[in-house]
Order: C-alpha cells, then sequence, then structure tokens
C-alpha cells in the first residue's frame, strides 16, 4: 500500500482488493476474473516467510498478477485456454460445475458493470453468499399473453449470468398470479383472462423460458447448472383463501403494504385500486416464501418496478420462515433511447415466440437499432466481453467504421440467444436472399418463414408449372397486368427465385418450384412476393 513499501501478499491484497478491482477493470472481465481468483488463492494460503512484493497504487495490474502468479507455484495459468483446462480438469472431483470455479464471485460486478443492476437488498451479503456456494435465483413470468417480448429478455439474461457464474436459475411461471394481474407500472386494472387463455398463455411462455435458457447454456463458457421452469399455481392451486388468510395473511402488515410506491400511485389515481390488485405483492411474497422454504431459493431478480413486490417476499420470509439469508435484485428497465420502455402494449411489440415474429423480422428489428442504442443493447442483452464492446464503440467514431456493423453484432448475439443457432442462421438466410437485387441460392424453409413478413400467394401447380412468368406475374398481383410484367422483364427487374429473368417469353418448370413448395418472384429491388404452390 502507499503507506507500506513491503507487505505480505495476503495482507496487501485483503487490504487494497477495491483498489485492485478497479484497476484491472479497465482491462477486461477475463484480466479482472485471474486476478481475483489470485487474490483469493493467496489470501487464503500460508505465506512462506521472505516472501514478499510491492503493492502500489501505481502498481501495474498485469504486474500484480504476474508477481502471484510466480509466488504460488502450484496455480500458474499461463492463458485462458490454461485456465480453463485446469478448471475442467478440476471439476472431476468437484462437487460443483466447472461455471461456479470460473467467476462465482463476480456475479455482482458483473451485473454492475453491464448496468444489469439497478438496486439489491443487501449487496454486501449478496456478494458473500456467491462467494460460499451455489445459490438458486429465481424471476418470475406472469401469462398476460402467450408469448414474452424483448423487455421480459432482461430477466432472462439476468437467470443466465447467473447461471454462468455457477447459479442454478428457476423461471416461475405465473399460473396463479396471471390470474389476478401485477399492478406495478400499470395505471389501470389489467383484464381478466379465461382459463383457458391462461393455461394457453403459460405453454407458450414455458416453451420460451426453456428453448432460450438452452440456447444460453449452449453458448456458456463452461458446464452450467441446469435451469428449471415451476409454476405457481402447483401450490396456489390447492390453497384455500381461509388457509392463505390464517397461514400467510397474518404475517403481512397493512402499512408496509400500503406504503408500497405501486400501491400508492394507483390509490392517488381516479380509478384507486381493487382488493385483488392490493393482495398481489402478497401472493409474490408467498411465492419467494415457498420457494425459499422448499426448494432453497435464496435470491429474486426482477424489473425495477418490481422492487415492492420482491421486498415484500424478504420481508414474508423473516416473519413466516423466521430466517435470514434471502435477497431481492432489481435490474432497470429496458429503454430506448427516446425513454420508452419496451412492451407488448406498444405498437409492433418485439415478441420472442417465432410464432408471432420470425427470426428474421426479430433480427432486423434488432438490426435497426440506433447508435444511439446500440452500444447499451450489447452490454445488457448479450454476453460479448465489455473491453470487445469497449472496442467496438471506440471504432464506431473512427476512420473507416463501415455503418451498421455494431448493428450487425448486436443482431446476431440476441437472435442466437432467443431462436438458437439455427434460427440465426434462418435469419441471415432471408437478410441475403431479400436484400435488393440479391442472387442468394434460397431453401423452402427459409422462404415458408417469411411467411408472415412479405406477401404471399397461393396458386394451384397447373397455375404455375408450365406458365410464363408473365402469367403468374399478373395472376399473382404483383404486376397489374401481364404488359405491365412484359416492361419489367424488358427492363431487367424480373427475378424468380433471385435470377434475373431474360426472356420475356421465359416459363417456370418443375425445377423452379424449390423443393416443389415455394418460389420467390421479384418486380424490382424491393417488391418481392413469395409463392406458395399447393
Amino acid at each position: 500500500t502507499s503507506g507500506s513499501p513491503r507487505v505480505t501478499t495476503a495482507v496487501a491484497l485483503r487490504h487494497d482488493r477495491e483498489m485492485a478491482s478497479a484497476t484491472i477493470r479497465p482491462l477486461g472481465m477475463s484480466c479482472q476474473r485471474v486476478a481475483l481468483r489470485l487474490r483469493a488463492r493467496a489470501a487464503s494460503a500460508a505465506t512462506p516467510a521472505g516472501r514478499h512484493f510491492v503493492l502500489t497504487p501505481q502498481t501495474s495490474p498485469l504486474r500484480a498478477v504476474a508477481s502471484l502468479a510466480r509466488r504460488q507455484p502450484a496455480w500458474q495459468p499461463a492463458s485462458r485456454a490454461a485456465l480453463r483446462t485446469r478448471l475442467h480438469a478440476s471439476s472431476a472431483t468437484a462437487t460443483e460445475p466447472a461455471a461456479a470455479a470460473l467467476s462465482k464471485a463476480d456475479v455482482v460486478d458483473i451485473l454492475k458493470e453491464r448496468g444489469l443492476l439497478d438496486a439489491c437488498t443487501n449487496e454486501d451479503e449478496l456478494r458473500k453468499a456467491c462467494t460460499e456456494g451455489s445459490l438458486s435465483v429465481y424471476c418470475g413470468f406472469d401469462p398476460t399473453a402467450d408469448s414474452l417480448h424483448l423487455g421480459n429478455l432482461l430477466g432472462i439474461v439476468v437467470l443466465a449470468w447467473f447461471q454462468r457464474c455457477g447459479h442454478t436459475p428457476v423461471a416461475l411461471l405465473g399460473g396463479a398470479t396471471g390470474r389476478v394481474g401485477d399492478p406495478s407500472g400499470k395505471s389501470a386494472e389489467r383484464p381478466v383472462l379465461d382459463d383457458d387463455t391462461i393455461n394457453a398463455n403459460t405453454a407458450g411462455i414455458k416453451a420460451i423460458l426453456e428453448r432460450v435458457l438452452a440456447n444460453g447454456a449452449k453458448d456458456a463458457d463452461a458446464d452450467v447448472p441446469p435451469a428449471e421452469v415451476m409454476n405457481n399455481l402447483d401450490w396456489f392451486g390447492s390453497m384455500g383463501f381461509l388457509e392463505f388468510l390464517r397461514e400467510v395473511g397474518k404475517y403481512a402488515r397493512v402499512g408496509t403494504m400500503m406504503a408500497k410506491d405501486s400501491v400508492k400511485t394507483r390509490l392517488d389515481s381516479e380509478q384507486g385500486m381493487s382488493f385483488t390488485e392490493f393482495s398481489y405483492q402478497l401472493l409474490q411474497g408467498y411465492d419467494f416464501c415457498h420457494l425459499f422454504k422448499e426448494h432453497d431459493v435464496r435470491v429474486q431478480v426482477g424489473g425495477s418496478d418490481q422492487w415492492g413486490n420482491i421486498t415484500a417476499g424478504t420481508d414474508l420470509i423473516r416473519r413466516l420462515a423466521d430466517k435470514e439469508g434471502a435477497w431481492g435484485v432489481t435490474f432497470p428497465l429496458l429503454l430506448k433511447a427516446d425513454g420508452r420502455k419496451f412492451g407488448k402494449s406498444e405498437d409492433g411489440a418485439v415478441w420472442l415466440s417465432p410464432e408471432r415474429l420470425s427470426p428474421y423480422k426479430f433480427y432486423q428489428y434488432m438490426l435497426q437499432s440506433t447508435d444511439a442504442d446500440v452500444v447499451r443493447f450489447m452490454r445488457m442483452l448479450t454476453f460479448v466481453p465489455l473491453a470487445e464492446i469497449e472496442a467496438i464503440e471506440a471504432s464506431m467514431s473512427a476512420d473507416g467504421y463501415v455503418p451498421n456493423t455494431a448493428q450487425k453484432r448486436l443482431a446476431e448475439e440476441v437472435t442466437r440467444f432467443v431462436h438458437g443457432k439455427e434460427g440465426l442462421e434462418q435469419a441471415l438466410k432471408a437478410t441475403e436472399g431479400l436484400k435488393p437485387g440479391a442472387d442468394t441460392v434460397l431453401d423452402a424453409a427459409t422462404l415458408e418463414a417469411l411467411a408472415g413478413d412479405i406477401p404471399t400467394a397461393e396458386l394451384a401447380r397447373d397455375e404455375v408449372v408450365g406458365k410464363t412468368v408473365v402469367d403468374v406475374m399478373a395472376a399473382t398481383g404483383l404486376q397489374k397486368s401481364k404488359g405491365e410484367a412484359k416492361r419489367m422483364i424488358k427492363g431487367g427487374g424480373a427475378r424468380l427465385n433471385n435470377v434475373k429473368v431474360e426472356d420475356e417469353e421465359a416459363t417456370i418448370g418443375e425445377e423452379d418450384v424449390i423443393e416443389g413448395r415455394v418460389l420467390l418472384l421479384a418486380a424490382g429491388k424491393k417488391n418481392k412476393l413469395l409463392v406458395r404452390v399447393m
């Protein structure tokens, strides 16, 4: 330290933990993780007499890492690859996955650095618990629609970061709470959905959560704990009203419930608040209490508008279970540069379900992110290392930067996370194939996935095969008349499956119908039509 020119490794590292972290952080997450683990290893080990080195505020982090490595011969990661090899080798005897050994202590820092931590009930205690063992962490999703949207993706991203740091992610479906409706952030009471709709919505959201969390696990650097998906209808469904009042309600304090911002805002409004909505926070609070007692779930995460509901849970755990050790974490809502949030009530909601929004359309939406949003979205929605994101940000203002390079990387990363490798490949193929003047060879699966995104027509096979391109362009309405279609061909603007049509008398053969099902016509660079052959 600045006052002690020579101190032991253990003392210096304990004393200068925060100073070293701040110094190392700009060099990137990988270097930081190596340094933190070296510090922890050195601090816990007995330091042989005479082994000292100077650690001052001017000491470079790389020099500190190198010095520690020389003094700890049993643990010398010469490279990131070597580090991973050593960690994987040790996992055979470890009781926790390799990912837990990689960065269990870093998850709070990761969330902070990426703008994913808004508030925490006790950050120091949570950080300590993360270093002591693997935790189970949950986030709830109410089935108010049959698909989640881009705004919901942040909750899944936060769960995935905990998972990559060796903790178990739990996605909780609100099969019960969805029948009540969360008043948080709402100016009016949600419409009541019937049971069939709620059940269908629950099934749709479950499929999305399982798919996206599995995609995240596949892309992780090491083995990670498997995600779990639960439904709170499993414990609320058999619980009667009187039982709930007797077993849960008596531990709730009305004054505390009334003090929540979501409640005060609604009570001050013209519409007021129903008892049903008022009780929602107690239902969500009991979710946390049940998961804490029955499944050892210690952490609940949610958007910043969920703070009141989350703290209702931690308070209920202290009163009902008479235990400490439960924490709440909130992340900021995903906002556009103009301050608007993403949600299903906004026009053109960005759905995560491929049935609602194709991977191609999803990719296109992310590709259209503004320069003001793209870097922030990359920090919050992807797992790209921060050092790489900072390099991308710097390149955007450098000479020779190719416009939309950052947007392409963002779109690829988020589409892969949501729709998987296959969905990304489909989106990239479609993007290339539908570019103005493109000559990309297309396949039937890619074209059929675009049915909801570009104009589509259906024709009987005998109305297509053997007919001229002019006839089909006119029959489908791509051109107003055969004469107009001929002029388009003569001007060089007509294409069949991205191949220019040179002859006005050209006919469509069986080989032109891709996989016997579809073909793509174009009149000009942007006017395209998908034809399904029945």
